[in-house]
């Protein structure tokens, strides 16, 4: 019972050397870190898909583009990252288009070329925000195996020098020694592991939004090229 008592998970990461303990508390941070971002990125992306979809149906209903210009920019924040960038391209649309009826009224390439450089630049900054902590889902995806191979060696190093002291090695006096070093690498596991699955499935999401906002950036463009004529 005593054996079983020693060989159990707590008393191993308790009895386990601090340099392996300092590194399975950091593993452990980093899974605590990992797991926030994946929750927060996973409702992020849910809601720029809803929102998305729900603007392109409202786009595309044939609605007046100067009023839905206005409701998006009421409304900016829960409007989504499509809405924003068509707020951007038509607002950059109607001030070029005031300015040039004022300097020359067919100028209308500039106006063209203004909206959709607008339109360009909100949809590099809604990427940004989507794609934002996904390179530490990425680091901590590579980095704790490697974080936690650290560990076990440092615990099986420390376990084989501490049989130096024992007139006879056995499987029993190394065991636990070997065991608690391998825990190490299990956190390591634990914590790669969901951060590379999340990555590649907020990666894929993201992109497939992308091609949507630059699909829209096209098609909102030709729309305002053809009512400039």
């Amino acid at each position: 019972m005593n054996a079983a008592q020693d060989l159990s998970f707590l008393a191993l990461i308790g009895n386990a050397h601090l340099i392996v303990q300092l590194i399975m508390a950091l593993l452990l941070g980093l899974s605590i870190m990992s797991w926030t971002y994946i929750f927060r990125k996973a409702f992020a992306v849910r809601a720029a898909r809803q929102q998305t979809e729900q603007f392109e149906r409202s786009f595309w209903a044939g609605g007046n583009l100067h009023t839905l210009h206005q409701n998006a920019s009421t409304t900016r924040e829960q409007s989504g990252a499509l809405a924003r960038i068509f707020e951007a391209g038509m607002g950059e649309f109607i001030k070029g288009k005031q300015a040039s009826s004022q300097r020359d009224p067919l100028d209308t390439g500039a106006v063209l070329d203004g909206a959709r450089r607008a339109m360009r630049a909100a949809f590099q900054r809604e990427l940004d925000g989507l794609d934002s902590h996904l390179n530490f889902l990425a680091s901590v995806g590579s980095v704790s195996p490697y974080i936690g191979l650290l560990g076990t060696v440092w615990g099986i190093m420390n376990a084989f020098r501490g049989l130096a002291n024992v007139q006879q090695a056995t499987l029993a006096a190394v065991a636990p020694g070997i065991a608690e070093a391998l825990i190490a690498t299990a956190i390591g596991l634990f914590a790669a592991i969901p951060a590379v699955v999340a990555y590649n499935r907020f990666t894929h999401d993201i992109d497939r939004l992308a091609i949507r906002f630059e699909s829209f950036v096209e098609e909102f463009s030709n729309i305002l090229q053809r009512q400039s004529r």
